[in-house]
C-alpha cells in the first residue's frame, strides 16, 4: 500500500468513526434549554387519538405551578407520522374552537403561514418544542433545531392554550402537563 492509499484508507476510518460517535450521541434535542436555564420538567402524558397514541407531550417551566407570566417549553414527541398540513389545521382547528372571540379570517391566514413556517411533516421520534415567551410571542425547535420565531402574542397565548387552557379536548393530559396527577398507569 502506498502512501496516498494508506491516508485515503485512514480518512474512511475516521469519517466511519465521526458517523459512529454522531450515531451514539442520538438526535439533538436540548439545543431549547439555554433559553429556559432554570425549566424543570412539570409533567409528561399521551395524546391518544380513538386508541392511538399520536405523541408523548413534556411541560418545563422554572416554576410550580407554571404561570403564564414566566417562559416555559411544551415538548411533542411523535409516535406516528403526520403531515404538516394535519398538524397546522388540526392546530387552527382548535385555537378557533378554544377562541373568546373568534380570530377574523386574515388573522387566521397569518396564523396558519406562521405554523407551516414552524413545523414539518414528523416521523416517529421526531421532537417539536414550542418555547412561550410571556408578551412576545414563541419560538419553535424541530429535533433541537431553531425553526421559527414567532412575534405574536396573540398566537402564542392561543396556541399554548391547547393544550393548558382548562377547556382542552384532553383535560387529563393538560393535569398531568401541569403536575396536577399522578403518573400515567
Amino acid at each position: 500500500m502506498n502512501v496516498a492509499d494508506s491516508k485515503r484508507c485512514f480518512g474512511h476510518r475516521l469519517s466511519r468513526c465521526w458517523l459512529f460517535a454522531l450515531l451514539l450521541a442520538g438526535p439533538c434535542w436540548a439545543d431549547w434549554r439555554p433559553a429556559l436555564p432554570d425549566g424543570r420538567l412539570l409533567g409528561s402524558g399521551d395524546f391518544t387519538w380513538f386508541g392511538v397514541s399520536l405523541y408523548t407531550a413534556r411541560l418545563w417551566s422554572p416554576g410550580m405551578p407554571m404561570t403564564w407570566d414566566q417562559p416555559f417549553a411544551l415538548e411533542l414527541v411523535y409516535h406516528r407520522a403526520l403531515s404538516r398540513d394535519a398538524l397546522v389545521e388540526a392546530s387552527l382547528k382548535e385555537m378557533r374552537r378554544m377562541a373568546k372571540a373568534r380570530p377574523d379570517e386574515p388573522t387566521l391566514q397569518r396564523w396558519s403561514s406562521e405554523m407551516r413556517d414552524a413545523f414539518v411533516d414528523v416521523r416517529p421520534g421526531m421532537r417539536i418544542t414550542g418555547l412561550y415567551h410571556p408578551g412576545k410571542g414563541c419560538t419553535f425547535f424541530v429535533d433541537g433545531q431553531l425553526r421559527r420565531r414567532v412575534e405574536d402574542p396573540a398566537f402564542a397565548r392561543a396556541f399554548f392554550d391547547i393544550w393548558l387552557d382548562p377547556r382542552t379536548r384532553d383535560k387529563e393530559l393538560r393535569q398531568r402537563l401541569l403536575g396536577m396527577a399522578g403518573p400515567a398507569e
